[in-house]
């Protein structure tokens, strides 16, 4: 009996392991400064407006509104994993790098 305690103990803790962030929700932004912010089928995009897109847990997608880089088009953005995502403007544009971030503090 002894000797079954530490495996119980072993599989209770590894049950009771922190969950890893495994959605496109939050604030992302890359070095250059810009900055967006995905809630569900809402985004902050990185010129301040606040729309509607598809969102699904790996991925959102939206068409970027008048007088921001690629209006007009459809923004795809993919997570890659905890901290990164990437993201297109239509099928031939560059695709950008971004890091999860923090709250933008005011």
């Amino acid at each position: 009996m002894r000797k079954l305690l530490p495996i119980a103990g072993l599989a209770f803790f590894s049950l009771a392991a922190p969950a890893r962030a495994d959605s496109i929700d939050g604030a992302w932004c890359q070095e250059a400064g810009k900055r967006l912010m995905i809630s569900g089928p809402s985004i902050v995009t990185p010129g301040g407006a606040r729309m509607q897109g598809l969102y699904d847990r790996h991925g959102f997608s939206y068409t970027a509104p008048a007088g921001e880089p690629g209006a007009g088009s459809t923004i795809d953005m993919r997570l890659l994993g905890e901290h990164d995502m990437e993201s297109r403007a239509g099928a031939n544009g560059p695709i950008e790098h971004w890091r999860r971030c923090g709250p933008a503090v005011s």
